[in-house]
């Protein structure tokens, strides 16, 4: 099936996520720009379908928006994914974004976890605040039971180690889900 379709909606932020691990369209509408274009790398660059709408509460910032559709988009996955049979569960990608260079590694476990070690040295890229990046992949980890370590290695641009981020994870993502047949990738047989 490998699809899933999440609604939540809380006094913060209002949130509908449709995401299809086999491709399909992206549509992205959050109301921030430039996490709009880190979404949109996002489902392009793993060759999924993603749809996010979402309704926030801007006028405080933009945290609750950003971490709220982490939780979801992980609440997505870990529906999308089933019992995570079938899967290679493991992804590692480096991604170079001009002078940045950005690793992500990640274990479809269902043990939730998260190494993010980044240094923005501007506070914000359009009215996207960076260090929301990390509150975002810690949701999306803690919802869709994936250990996740993300490194921007060295980098002096917040946009490009931000990009560099969102891609290398779209990419090791993909590897990880990408189908391999059989059971569980699993000495216990159960993850």
């Amino acid at each position: 099936m490998r699809t899933a379709s999440i609604e939540r909606n809380t006094k913060e932020t209002q949130i509908k996520i449709e995401l299809c691990l086999n491709g399909g369209d992206v549509e992205i509408s959050t109301g921030i720009g430039f996490f709009d274009h880190m979404l949109t790398a996002l489902g392009v660059h793993g060759g999924f379908g993603l749809k996010v709408s979402v309704n926030g509460d801007l006028q405080v910032d933009t945290h609750h928006t950003v971490e709220d559709t982490g939780i979801a988009l992980g609440m997505a996955l870990r529906q999308a994914l089933g019992d995570m049979s079938g899967i290679k569960r493991y992804g590692s990608f480096y991604i170079p974004m001009d002078e940045s260079l950005a690793l992500c590694s990640l274990d479809i476990s269902n043990r939730p976890f998260l190494v993010f070690k980044a240094d923005f040295k501007e506070e914000r890229c359009g009215d996207y605040e960076t260090c929301c990046t990390e509150e975002f992949f810690r949701a999306l980890a803690m919802n869709s039971g994936i250990t996740l370590h993300i490194n921007v290695l060295y980098g002096s641009n917040s946009h490009h180690e931000t990009e560099a981020i969102f891609k290398a994870f779209a990419h090791a993502l993909k590897e990880a889900v990408a189908e391999s047949g059989g059971d569980i990738l699993s000495t216990k047989g159960v993850l």
